[in-house]
């Protein structure tokens, strides 16, 4: 008796599935080499920064995460690495954080491990679930909460000038300016009260006089206290934007009391919410020239604003050698750098805005920061 065989197409299902298999590891082997030659049966990634990326502070799925932002997707920093370390059996890999914070403060450790995550996604469209389409998630402010916010005051000569009268002394005293000779002034903003989220809405108080001001922010990566301005880029994490939204005055406060001239800062630049902040942080080792920012601010798409940050009174090395001679400055902490002229209180007529209004700041490099504003 002859053997039975099996029926032809039972035969040629089982070839098609084993193919299938086949296939599906040599994608998978593939797109692994295509990140960095196999030693033995591993694949290496590098761990250069070879591809620049931006962080975010993001929600999906009912979740809270820290990304790497690359181009149109943003990656869950702690799932990705996860992955990779047990395709590659990485030992010893530090776990990734889930606030950004932490991650500013560890980065010296952390950052060979977002350098592979970074190479290794922009070599694979991998398609995991904790990988989304940026568009679709909820952007979070980039940092919940720095220890510091600190503002700059006046930075930019055109600014100064449009906020004294002409020929005043204080106008007199912007044009002549010297970084080398005097300090800048600053104030602070409570991060916890002040901080709001990129597209959260903005509430205006009826009677008052709401302005936009759009700033690079420079986030500190390490402690630095009483820092030369040599060494002060060596403290720098990286650039992200913020909105220094000021209350110019106007009806339904009692008056300042007479013991003090001049305007009172702390209700100006201090209101609840009134630091609108993100959408991401662009490390510096990916910025070309940390010296040129270019700023735009429009107001339902008009320009109002448009400026460069290589046009600061003060530079960074100043306002960090200043800031670190009076306080320390930690990780996450962050310096809101002055804004370009173009405010509304600096028009004639002066322009203000109102319940409806949508400001945008977009920073080349960086992102687009957007505040509605909404009746209270």
């Amino acid at each position: 008796m002859f053997a039975e065989q099996a029926p032809p197409r039972i035969t040629q299902l089982g070839m098609i599935a084993a193919m299938t298999r086949t296939m599906i590891v040599a994608v998978l082997l593939a797109s692994l080499a295509s990140v960095a030659p196999l030693q033995g049966q591993r694949p290496v990634i590098s761990v250069t920064p070879d591809t620049p990326f931006k962080l975010a502070t993001f929600e999906a799925a009912g979740k809270v995460r820290v990304g790497l932002v690359l181009g149109a997707r943003v990656v869950d920093i702690e799932s990705a690495q996860a992955m990779i370390v047990q395709e590659i059996a990485l030992r010893g890999a530090p776990a990734m954080p889930r606030d950004m914070r932490t991650l500013i403060e560890n980065y010296a450790d952390l950052a060979p491990s977002l350098y592979r995550i970074a190479n290794y996604f922009s070599a694979t469209k991998l398609d995991a679930p904790f990988v989304f389409d940026v568009t679709k998630v909820a952007i979070k402010a980039p940092i919940k909460y720095p220890y510091n916010l600190l503002a700059a005051a006046a930075n930019y000569k055109l600014h100064a000038g449009e906020m004294f009268p002409p020929g005043s002394p204080q106008q007199k005293a912007a044009n002549e300016a010297d970084q080398d000779k005097e300090d800048p002034v600053f104030f602070a903003k409570s991060p916890r009260s002040c901080i709001i989220d990129p597209d959260e809405s903005y509430t205006i108080t009826p009677g008052r006089n709401i302005d936009w001001e759009g700033e690079l922010a420079i986030i500190i990566g390490k402690p630095a206290f009483n820092v030369a301005e040599a060494q002060a880029h060596d403290h720098v994490f990286g650039y992200s934007i913020m909105y220094d939204l000021s209350d110019r005055g106007g009806t339904g406060r009692r008056p300042q009391t007479g013991m003090f001239n001049g305007p009172n800062w702390f209700a100006g630049k201090s209101g609840d919410r009134a630091a609108p902040f993100g959408p991401f942080i662009v490390p510096k080792e990916f910025v070309k020239d940390p010296t040129s920012f270019h700023i735009v601010t429009k107001v339902n798409g008009v320009v109002k604003q448009d400026g460069d940050t290589k046009n600061f009174i003060w530079d960074e090395a100043h306002m960090i050698r200043y800031l670190t001679s009076i306080l320390t400055l930690y990780p996450g902490d962050v310096i809101s750098s002055g804004t370009p002229d173009g405010v509304g209180a600096g028009r004639k007529p002066p322009e203000f805005l109102k319940p409806g209004d949508v400001v945008t700041i977009d920073i080349d490099g960086i992102g687009t920061l957007r505040t509605p504003m909404k009746k209270q």
